[in-house]
């Protein structure tokens, strides 16, 4: 009897050690969209290669990158930019979808969040032109606007086919593309039946199953003084992105620029909200989101996210601190202990 119950936990030993062996943790990092990405991979499995991993998600990364960039000059976005007429052209799914979400999006935040703003992004000097920090006149700003609304975009999701009602519509995806781009690479893992990573580009998250060690992946907000960590929240099987005004704007005469602009003023936005976090199922809906409350401010944005039953995470600036605000639902992500 002891000789069999040495053999039993010899065994189960035997068993836990080989399963440790074989929870191989993959890591990829590269650049894509302007920015950085990282992922980690956990399989069970030898049979994934790391270097063709890579080299296929790469592949997925340049595909969307030449369907929705307006840096690349003959992206399917900058042709579509460039197109002078307001006649139904076909466009790739991806760019149907995208437009889609974007719009559904524009609509619920009653046209905070709007992809035809990129003019009045470039007249800022935050575009794909040359960096300017010159204060655009309200003649140039009202000029712009005329152009400026994303109910001019009508889409049928049917036939995959896009048009303009105003042939000087001119749309930027930069605030949804990276989203979207994670989403896709979770598919690409999810048709190689792959059900344990962390996908990120440029600060936008998805992930799915456990980590190295088996538990929920702990994902870290940055604190918009740059010194570290805001908050640690668990996320597993969600996607979560942030939108702040702490990594990309301009001073000039004592005022600070943010990136972000406002569709209905024009301008950039001037409130106190410094960063905002959203946590949704898809990552491109997070990134959408997350624009959109950043557009809002920190009192109308919350509001508007529990309206939509959005969890959701402030920081916001308050008598030179900055001070944490979220949403009921974004609680039961929280790390305890942190």
């Amino acid at each position: 009897m002891h000789k069999f119950l040495f053999i039993s936990i010899l065994v189960l030993f035997s068993i836990s050690c080989s399963q440790k062996k074989t929870r191989e943790l993959i890591v990829l990092k590269g650049q894509t969209m302007g920015t950085t990405y990282s992922i980690k991979i956990i399989s069970n499995s030898k049979s994934f290669r790391k270097e063709e991993l890579k080299k296929n998600i790469d592949s997925v990364l340049v595909d969307v990158n030449n369907k929705m960039s307006t840096y690349i000059k003959n992206s399917e976005l900058s042709e579509f930019n460039k197109l002078q007429d307001t006649n139904w052209i076909s466009a790739s799914y991806d760019l149907v979808t995208v437009f889609s979400e974007a719009i559904e999006v524009s609509r619920k935040s009653e046209g905070m969040y709007d992809i035809t703003v990129g003019p009045l992004v470039n007249l800022w000097g935050f575009g794909p032109g040359n960096k300017t920090e010159k204060i655009p006149s309200k003649k140039e700003i009202d000029e712009i606007k005329k152009n400026i609304g994303y109910k001019n975009i009508l889409i049928d999701s049917n036939k995959l086919k896009i048009k303009k009602r105003n042939p000087d519509i001119y749309c930027d995806l930069s605030s949804i593309a990276k989203g979207y781009g994670v989403d896709k690479v979770a598919m690409y893992c999810d048709s190689k039946n792959i059900n344990n990573y962390m996908i990120e580009i440029g600060g936008e998250v998805r992930t799915k199953g456990k980590n190295q060690k088996g538990n929920q992946w702990r994902i870290g907000i940055a604190s918009p003084n740059n010194i570290g960590l805001q908050n640690i929240v668990n996320l597993s099987n969600y996607s979560m992105a942030t939108s702040g005004d702490y990594l990309n704007y301009f001073e000039k005469d004592g005022i600070r620029y943010s990136h972000t602009i406002n569709p209905k003023t024009g301008k950039p936005i001037t409130h106190k909200l410094a960063s905002v976090s959203v946590i949704y199922k898809d990552c491109s809906y997070a990134d959408a989101y997350a624009t959109a409350i950043d557009v809002m401010g920190p009192e109308v944005g919350y509001k508007f996210a529990l309206q939509q039953n959005l969890p959701i995470f402030m920081i916001v600036r308050q008598n030179n601190e900055f001070v944490e605000k979220m949403t009921p639902q974004f609680k039961k992500f929280i790390t305890k202990g942190n």
